[in-house]
């Protein structure tokens, strides 16, 4: 590790990297050269610091010594954190209702199909 400041935010390789969950990172950084990831590496040391991210970044460097290369994938492009909100639902009318329920027999006193104890 050099002594060198950490990158700015805004020059990281992977656009909007302190919102990125563990599982986005881990896939976005088998992306990079090892430049892009000593980059991140120095931004996540002097920032969040976070261990288990630390850890994946200091494995995909070992993977890289040992011969691995960066995969096609281009680190910016864009991936949804969660599947979008459905739709307002659906509207409820007379047309869309369900079918009149009847109540359970062991709410209705009179009902004769339920014996009484």
């Amino acid at each position: 590790m050099t002594d060198q400041p950490a990158p700015a935010h805004d020059d990281l390789p992977l656009p909007d990297y302190d919102h990125l969950s563990l599982g986005t990172v881990t896939h976005r950084i088998r992306s990079l050269d090892r430049a892009g990831l000593e980059q991140v590496l120095a931004y996540e040391r002097a920032h969040g610091d976070r261990l288990p991210v630390r850890t994946v970044i200091e494995e995909r460097l070992e993977e890289l010594d040992g011969g691995a290369q960066p995969s096609g994938g281009d680190p910016a492009a864009a991936v949804p954190q969660r599947a979008p909100a459905p739709d307002a639902g659906s509207p409820v009318d007379p047309a869309t209702q369900g079918p009149v329920q009847n109540p359970p027999s062991q709410g209705v006193p009179t009902n004769p199909a339920q014996p009484r104890r």
